[in-house]
């Protein structure tokens, strides 16, 4: 399976390391900053770094040919249409949060601010509409009483999200597609920005 890396930073690289573990060819990295921690980490593995022209929008130039899936990694750009339809099996990404509920940005944030008792991850396919594409996976935690959006990240939700993702890989070699399940939109919440 030929894989597209979408992202940044810690994530990013943490990512990139479990696909390289689980057996799939990274065929490219597409990143919006040239100076972030997973261009040097790819490009030290060997791997072809992109740097996106727009911050906000990966376009289909900047996937590599014959890409089997795209799959971002703490990327807040949008994956365009043309770019989807230039990977087989399109796109996933990994949202902290039991989609629908918590979309956008700063869902772990968002988790602790309403005092949810329960978390989770979701695979999702990459869509139009921001985190809103049908779920590949998903799986929930217990919150910590009194824990910061930070700890619970690094503590569940990180590692949750490369399980899942692992998940749905092994899942895409199997049977040439990915599990899609419509998200229930009577149940969706959006994140406004916290600042």
């Amino acid at each position: 399976m030929r894989i597209t890396l979408v992202g940044s930073r810690h994530f990013g690289v943490t990512t990139l390391n479990m696909l390289r573990e689980h057996g799939v060819s990274i065929v490219r990295v597409v990143v919006a900053d040239a100076e972030d921690r997973l261009a040097a980490t790819a490009k030290a593995a060997g791997i072809e770094v992109v740097v996106q022209a727009d911050p906000k929008l990966v376009v289909a130039s900047e996937i590599a040919p014959d890409t089997d899936l795209i799959i971002t990694a703490h990327s807040h750009a949008r994956i365009g249409k043309d770019a989807l339809a230039a990977a087989r099996l399109g796109g996933i990404g990994y949202h902290p949060s039991l989609l629908p509920r918590h979309r956008g940005k700063a869902a772990v944030e968002w988790t602790i601010k309403e005092g949810d008792p329960i978390a989770g991850g979701t695979i999702y396919h990459l869509a139009d509409r921001m985190d809103a594409g049908a779920i590949a996976a998903q799986e929930w935690c217990f919150v910590k009483k009194g824990e910061t959006a930070r700890e619970l990240w690094e503590r569940a939700l990180a590692p949750l999200g490369l399980k899942l993702l692992a998940d749905v890989i092994d899942y895409a070699k199997v049977h040439k597609a990915l599990p899609s399940k419509t998200q229930d939109e009577q149940f969706a919440t959006s994140a406004p920005s916290l600042s």
